[in-house]
């Protein structure tokens, strides 16, 4: 409820020297006929008359409070809020190759992906968003969805070794692509990261490129690794897991190129900080158009208090004119 002229309130402080008045008038006493004694009167049983002879006041107090709130016009508040969103569809396409095991990330490339990029859905409320993830071949790990909890937990799920290894951008493109063909959405995206060069499958990374520009989605290209030297996983002659410094190689040209192509960016991401600044800035980059209209519609309310007001005046009246007739 909401008061349109709320500084009438204060009137109700009024109601503490009304009750103290009344304390002390009645604490004077002061009777209308004189007589002899009381002494029979005070051996006399008490009737309700004497339990309700407060009432009256009570009720007249009462009554001051609720015209005063009256006065002060109160309101109810109806609120409507309508929102439009126009969302944006977001393929995520994650390259899981044994590469991403490399330990220049903390604690190593694919964990570190994971975990910037179950950020990254959390912050797309209203955007439908799906994974892919690619090796040696690609896989639709998740559908397009409004789903972030099912999302986050098919992301958790990915790991290196999947498939088979090697590294598809081609076709890790092409299965993201195919997930946005039926996309009505406005606004379409594809975030490809991958910390190699192209090796495998059956369509390059250009054509890719070529029919998603033709499909009017744009691709963010994010390359993965330190520059120089980083630990990669291998296995010893005893079948032991061991890590060996390796030249990390990114095929940094072809993915400006997919981005140029497409209207997107490329980024190079050399940590987990820079990975997760990255992710901050497509975030900001792709915002999705939220337009909201509120209208709000006040009812006046006083009548009721006012009403409530004269009833308990009018029950003053005739508790003390029939009930609580006192004698002059």
């Amino acid at each position: 409820m909401h008061f349109a002229s709320p500084y009438y309130l204060w009137l109700l402080a009024l109601i503490v020297p009304m009750i103290a008045y009344y304390v002390w008038r009645v604490r004077q006493g002061g009777a209308a006929i004189q007589i002899s004694t009381v002494e029979g009167v005070l051996r006399a049983p008490k009737s309700v008359r004497y339990y309700l002879r407060h009432l009256p006041f009570v009720l007249r107090t009462a009554a001051y409070a609720l015209l005063v709130v009256a006065l002060a016009r109160p309101q109810g508040i109806e609120q409507n809020v309508r929102t439009s969103t126009e969302g944006i569809d977001i393929m995520l396409s994650i390259d899981v190759s044994g590469s991403m095991l490399a330990r220049d990330f903390k604690p190593d490339r694919i964990t570190a992906a994971k975990e910037v990029a179950a950020s990254f859905i959390s912050d797309r409320v209203g955007d439908r968003l799906g994974l892919v993830v690619f090796a040696g071949e690609a896989f639709t790990q998740s559908p397009l969805t409004t789903d972030q909890s099912t999302l986050q937990t098919l992301l958790a799920r990915i790991r290196s070794g999947l498939i088979e290894d090697g590294t598809a951008i081609g076709n890790g493109l092409a299965t993201a692509i195919n997930r946005l063909r039926e996309s009505e959405a406005k606004s379409k995206v594809i975030i490809l990261l991958t910390d190699g060069i192209n090796n495998r499958g059956e369509i390059t990374p250009m054509t890719a490129a070529e029919i998603a520009r033709a499909q009017g989605i744009r691709v963010y290209t994010i390359g993965v690794g330190t520059r120089g030297t980083a630990p990669y996983p291998a296995v010893d002659m005893f079948g032991n897991t061991t890590f060996i410094n390796q030249q990390v190689e990114i095929d940094e040209k072809t993915l400006t190129e997919i981005a140029r192509l497409t209207g997107g960016r490329y980024f190079r991401a050399t940590d987990k900080e820079k990975l997760k600044a990255i992710y901050d800035e497509i975030n900001q980059l792709e915002k999705s158009k939220v337009e909201v209209t509120e209208r709000i519609t006040y009812h006046e309310l006083f009548l009721a208090w006012v009403l409530a007001a004269l009833a308990l005046l009018t029950a003053e009246l005739l508790l003390s004119s029939l009930v609580l007739k006192r004698i002059p």
